[in-house]
């Protein structure tokens, strides 16, 4: 069975913004902080070093309520023992990465049409990520922004839970949600920050007043 999942607060790790800190206690303070899913993103890695880092980020994970999500890599996912696995439209085929993973973990599809959202299918899908909200250089080659009414639209049309990413803080909040998202996913707005406890705190915070 999978496990129950909270998109609220979606922290996607990126190595070269968490710098000497690091991706491991970034995620921790985060976790520690109010961050419900942890996803471990790094494209520069090959699997063996991907399980290195994932197993850390579940060791340090342990005994707070976050959940650990793999980017990209099925076979990462599967031997680290993460909770889930996040493809892209150009990465594994969505049928394919359920075969690999099996059926107890968690699978999120990035969609950036509402023709796409609507078309994810109910059965092997558990979440989409919906963006860009906004324009980032966390990921220089996104499609255009959509802003809140572009998220509003796919996130009506999209049969699975939604969580928004694209250049979204904590002052977003209250729009992620009123749109009709489960969450909202932040990268810079935690990894890099001078306090990434404090700055997750404060996204908890903003994200807790908005579900009010």
């Amino acid at each position: 069975m999978r496990p129950r999942f909270d998109l609220s607060f979606y922290l996607v790790l990126d190595p070269a913004l968490c710098g000497d800190l690091g991706m491991v206690e970034t995620a921790r303070q985060a976790a520690t902080a109010g961050a419900t899913m942890i996803q471990l993103r790094d494209k520069q890695a090959d699997t063996a070093r991907l399980v290195e880092t994932g197993r850390a980020l579940k060791q340090a994970l342990a005994g707070t309520d976050a959940l650990l999500v793999v980017n990209d890599d099925a076979d990462a996912a599967v031997a680290i023992g993460a909770d889930g696995l996040h493809i892209g439209q150009g990465d594994l085929d969505v049928a394919l990465a359920r075969a690999r993973t099996g059926p107890d973990m968690i699978l999120g599809v990035t969609v950036e049409t509402a023709a796409l959202a609507a078309a994810l299918d109910t059965a092997i899908v558990d979440y989409a990520g919906i963006g860009p909200v906004f324009a980032t250089p966390t990921k220089p080659d996104h499609k255009p922004p959509i802003g809140f009414d572009g998220l509003a639209r796919m996130v009506e049309a999209c049969p699975v839970p939604a969580v928004a990413i694209g250049g979204l803080k904590a002052r977003h909040a209250n729009d992620v949600f009123k749109a009709g998202a489960r969450g909202l996913a932040v990268v810079s707005a935690v990894c890099g920050q001078p306090d990434p406890h404090a700055a997750a705190r404060d996204i908890a915070g903003a994200i807790k007043r908005a579900c009010r």
